[in-house]
């Protein structure tokens, strides 16, 4: 009894929107704040500390540099990778029929399947396979990736889909040595009646160096600001565009007309032409919160998507997403409940611990 009165009345007080109030208050005024240790101490041991900090602002300069080489080494293996991708994509798109050895791969469930029972499974494939018209390489691979994954089905429209169909690959390329940090994603489409781009593209500029005013912020590389590409549309086929019909009454006459005007349209390709930043860097609260999810969708598909586009197809990267979610437990009056952070707007997608890229709000 005497173990429970305590709890008893600590959820009666956590019940109390009073005292939620000030305790939400206090811990406000706490958030940031110097302790007051730091503040008595004498005026020699403040002097030692401020050279900690330039000492530290001197670590921060270091880590740019590694930062910058570990840029360098992501360009070379880049270059190894490629012919992989590469050759991904040839498959995808029936540029290249993969051999018999190939194509074998044995998946978790075949293990404990009978030789019988994996000749029976065989020729109900090959049944299907009859009864259905041969297919070329992969068909809506992008497309299918993309509705697969959350961050980017969100931006696909119905009328985006049509569209996507005819996408066949997307690569990244890093800026050249000696340029200024930055990658540019390529999407290779076939030709099709939307539009004559044979590639759209999607340039992410970095920075990998302490901020004069705050150099304690820094860790690592920041994502500052995009530029899309313009997308050359077929006659009616604008699909970031809507037309719509208003109808106008007179004031003095009273007679009714129809307007047309034409607005912007929900879209995907609405990605290809980001808010620009203005020179003093200063952004609407609308624009900004575009951009910041503009600058996590361009890491997600550089880091994720690209590198790993078939497991997100089969849906097997997803899984893997979904088991490195953290689950972060309160404790709400007697029971507890589990809470999955997986779609926390402040979630950074991060795959190679060896380069993090942090999104930069303005």
């Amino acid at each position: 009894f005497s173990s429970f009165r305590p709890r008893q009345l600590t959820v009666q007080m956590m019940q109390n929107p009073q005292i939620l109030a000030a305790l939400q208050e206090r811990l406000d005024g706490l958030n940031g704040s110097p302790s007051g240790y730091i503040e008595s101490l004498p005026k020699v041991v403040k002097r030692r500390v401020n050279a900690l900090k330039n000492l530290q602002v001197k670590c921060a300069h270091i880590e740019a540099k590694f930062y910058e080489e570990v840029h360098e080494l992501e360009r070379k293996y880049a270059a190894l990778y490629q012919p992989l991708f590469d050759k991904r994509s040839d498959i995808v798109k029936a540029a290249y029929e993969p051999t018999d050895e190939e194509c074998e791969w044995k998946a978790d469930e075949e293990e404990e399947l009978t030789e019988e029972m994996k000749e029976k499974a065989k020729l109900e494939e090959e049944k299907k396979d009859e009864e259905k018209e041969d297919p070329k390489g992969i068909p809506e691979f992008w497309l299918t990736v993309f509705k697969n994954v959350d961050l980017l089905s969100d931006m696909l429209q119905e009328h985006d889909e049509p569209i996507l169909k005819h996408l066949q690959d997307i690569k990244v390329k890093f800026s050249d040595p000696g340029q200024p940090m930055s990658f540019t994603l390529e999407f290779h489409f076939e030709p099709n009646e939307f539009f004559t781009n044979a590639m759209l593209t999607k340039t992410y500029k970095m920075r990998s160096e302490p901020d004069e005013n705050d150099p304690f912020s820094f860790d690592g590389p920041e994502i500052m600001c995009c530029t899309g590409c313009t997308i050359d549309w077929t006659k009616g086929k604008n699909v970031t565009l809507k037309t719509i019909k208003k109808k106008q009454k007179h004031k003095g006459r009273g007679t009714v007309r129809t307007v047309t005007k034409t607005v912007p349209n929900d879209s995907f390709f609405n990605f290809f032409t980001p808010p620009e930043v203005p020179e003093n860097g200063e952004l609407d609260e609308d624009s900004e919160a575009v951009l910041a999810a503009d600058f996590e969708i361009g890491h997600f598909i550089r880091e994720r998507i690209v590198p790993r586009a078939v497991l997100y197809f089969t849906g097997e990267a997803i899984e893997d997403d979904d088991d490195d979610t953290e689950v972060t437990v309160y404790c709400v009056q007697e029971g507890e409940e589990e809470a999955d952070e997986e779609n926390d707007p402040d979630y950074d997608p991060k795959v190679r611990p060896s380069l993090t890229t942090h999104i930069h709000t303005l």
